[in-house]
Parts: C-alpha cells; structure tokens; sequence
C-alpha cells in the first residue's frame, strides 16, 4: 500500500511541474489566440524613418494585426535620427527595437560591420516561414545586391528611386518653355521663371550640408565627376569642381532664400506650395505632391527625367530604404512576420498606388498600377533604370562624416554662387574623405 501511495505521489508532482512550467513561459512569449493566431499577445517594435513608404502602409498595420495577433508599435524619425538611435541602442547590447528601416547606402557597412542586422537568409529559404508567393526572385539583382553583405541577406528592399525633375506644368506652357533635357536647358529655365518679387523661385534642391549630397550626386555624375575611385576621394578632380560651381550657382541665383537649410521636406513643402517652379530630388517623393489636402500645385505637376549633363545621362538609381530584423530583438519570427508583411506583393502595390516607386519588379508590370502611375513616371523609370549610377554617396563606412565633409563644399558652392575658391574647399574635403578611408582599411 506504501509503494502504492508512492506511486501516486509521484504521478502528482510530475503533473504540477507540467503545469507549473506551462505558465512560466515567460514575458513575450507566442500564444494561440482567436482564429488560430500563431503570434497572439507577441508586441513588436518597429522603428521607421518618416518617408512615404511607412506613411502609406501605417493605416494598414490594423489589419496586419488583426491576421497574426501581433502588436505594433511603431516609432518615425527623420532619417539622420533613425540612424543615431538606432547606432545609440543598438551600441548598448539592450535594445528592444525588432524592426527597423535602414539604408543600405548610409549604414549598411557599419551595422553589418557590427553585426546588429540579423540574416534573413534562413527564413528567406525556409518553405515553412515564408511562402512561395512572397517570391524573393521578385526583387531585382540591383536590389538583392544593395541589401547583401559577405552572403548574408541583411534586409528586404522597400523602395528605389531615382533623381528626376518635378516642374510646374502651368508655369512653363504660360512661358512657352518645354521640359529641360539638358542642364544648360534646366539653368536656363530657372532663370526665367525665377521672380522672387513674386515669391516664385526657379529652382529648388537640396542644401542642407550633408543631406545635398545625395541629390547633388547626379549633377557630379553628369560633369563626369564621382565621389571615390580606387579608394581615393576624387570630389576635387576638375569634372567635381565644374558640377559643384554649376549646383553653387543655381541655387544661389535662382533657388529660395535659405535653401543651405533645406533638405527634402521643407523643399517639398515650398514646391506643394506653389513658390518654386522647379525640384530635382527622389522620384519616390512624388506622392507629397500630389495629395490636394497637403498640395496647392497638386494638379499642375509635371515629370521629366533628370537633364543630361556634359558626361552624358547618368543620374542615381539607388535602393534608399529596406526594412531589417535586428540581431538583438527577442521576437525575431514574429519580426520576420511583420517584415514579411510589409514587403510582400498586396503591401507593396499599395504603396506603389500611395506615389512610391517600390522595388519590386512585378510591380511595375502591374495594368492597376501602370494605369493609375502619374503620367510619366513609368517611362522614366524604365529609361533610367539601364544606365544609372547605382550609388548616390561615397560607398565607405564612415559615409555619414564623408558626406558632412564634402556638403560643406556644397554649401560654400551655394553662399559664393559656385564664384568661390570651391577647388580649395574641394581639395580639404578630399583629405578628409581619404583620413576616413585610410581609417577604416578602405583605402585600396
């Protein structure tokens, strides 16, 4: 009888173990929730950069949780301030970020230098995470190639883009002018719309220090100008100091007073407001001017592909934002989930119809999508795409240091009116970039 009351003894301990160990699971743990949700009671942090990209698909992240059980809470910040928070927490070794969008140009060498993406190989290849219909061999080789570092997939590209002119379709039929194909052309137009009396200004860019340098890229490129060559900083070669003076220049005699202090945002903001009858800057920003509720021109606006330069047509075509998994973050399937979501084809075409130009390649085959795209938008994306520059800042490391270094250039260019001593200026830039690359082992 004793071993008998043993036995059951035994049999009782073993149950409240069991039962005890179920409820211990711990603090974010997947639960089965209503209708078979896999990640119920599972939250996620996601931090986003404040770009069209998120602001089309933040409506839609309800119904993302509603289908998986998983809470979002997501947090925007301007760019540079995505990248130093993020450098910040993920520098500490505690960061609760799960998702993050990045750009693989800016930091991709440094966060994958140390090692804070985590590689979405696994569950790229992985059948029973990631369905045949999310389709990885939707996305371009270009693309693939912007987001991949030493064989590991470091996150999934959401957008590219490309530099390309937004111009005042009122402004030049009552001028008599057509769409400038040349920047001879584009200068020439600038000066002749530009009436500050009337608060109308030619032209509008990026001149805000570092932030120019991405859009002040194709300009180099078209004067027959880069930023690097065979490790060697070569924004003071003649071809770099002629397209510094000619962007000096224009936005000096024709631009917006306080242009050195813009960048996208406020030069969207001044062309939707119907002060500036021309902007060179990103095609995916289209979308801010054509919503009447935020636009004044928001029927009046025109596209036309960047103006050739004296080195040909060579502007920008770049993956600006992907979204990635943060190799720290405690939910990593249930951030795949999500990342899989926000890249997938339904997320994406919605995106795509919202203004931006995603970087799936169905997409721009897509009849809906081709029928509701602005007028032009498809046609120059398809004549940029095969012979655009696949970079718009110097491929290194320390490309945030680099850029401040050779935007001070820019807006010396911008103060003088391209008339200061911009090779000397030019020349310093130069040595700072090589200290940076020489720094880093990047010097070969």
């Amino acid at each position: 009888m004793k071993r008998f009351r043993n036995k059951w003894l035994l049999l009782a301990l073993v149950l409240v173990f069991l039962v005890t160990a179920a409820g211990c699971g711990g603090g974010n743990q997947p639960k089965q929730g209503q209708g078979g949700q896999k990640f119920a009671g599972v939250t996620i942090r996601f931090l986003a950069s404040n770009h069209p990209y998120p602001e089309a698909i933040k409506s839609l992240i309800p119904e993302f949780e509603k289908q998986t059980g998983i809470k979002v809470n997501m947090e925007s910040y301007f760019e540079d301030q995505l990248t130093q928070k993020l450098t910040v927490e993920l520098t500490s070794g505690s960061s609760t970020v799960d998702v993050f969008m990045t750009r693989p140009l800016q930091e991709g060498r440094l966060f994958s230098k140390n090692n804070w993406y985590q590689p979405l190989n696994s569950y790229i290849n992985d059948a029973n995470k990631t369905p045949a219909s999310w389709n990885w061999g939707d996305f371009p080789k270009s693309t693939v190639d912007a987001v991949t570092f030493n064989n590991n997939i470091n996150a999934i590209p959401l957008v590219t883009e490309w530099e390309m002119l937004f111009y005042r379709k009122d402004l030049f039929e009552q001028a008599g002018l057509k769409p400038p194909t040349t920047l001879e052309e584009l200068e020439a137009a600038a000066k002749k719309l530009h009436n500050p009396s009337a608060e109308m200004y030619g032209i509008v860019s990026r001149g805000q220090r570092g932030a120019a340098v991405t859009q002040f890229s194709s300009y180099l490129y078209e004067y027959g100008g880069d930023f690097i060559k065979n490790g060697k900083a070569v924004i003071d070669s003649p071809e770099a100091v002629k397209a510094l003076q000619y962007y000096g220049r224009i936005l000096h005699d024709y631009g917006p007073p306080g242009v050195t202090n813009m960048s996208w945002p406020q030069a969207q903001a001044l062309f939707a407001s119907g002060k500036v009858a021309m902007w060179t800057d990103a095609s995916t920003l289209l979308s801010g001017l054509l919503d009447p509720n935020k636009s004044k021109v928001a029927d009046k606006v025109g596209l036309a592909p960047f103006p050739a330069g004296p080195a040909g047509f060579k502007p920008y075509n770049v993956v600006p934002w992907a979204v990635a998994i943060s190799a720290q973050s405690k939910n990593k399937d249930a951030a795949w989930e999500f990342v899989k979501w926000l890249s997938s084809p339904e997320v994406m075409k919605k995106a795509q119809l919202a203004g931006n130009t995603t970087s799936r390649a169905s997409i721009w085959n897509d009849q809906e999508v081709l029928a509701k795209l602005h007028p032009g938008l498809a046609d120059i994306a398809k004549k940029t795409s095969p012979v655009a520059v696949p970079y718009d800042r110097p491929l290194m490391t320390a490309v945030g240091e680099a850029r401040d270094a050779i935007g001070d250039v820019i807006v010396k260019a911008i103060e003088t009116g391209g008339a200061g001593d911009i090779a000397a200026a030019a020349k310093e830039a130069a040595a700072k970039v090589d200290a940076l690359l020489q720094k880093a082992g990047e010097n070969k």
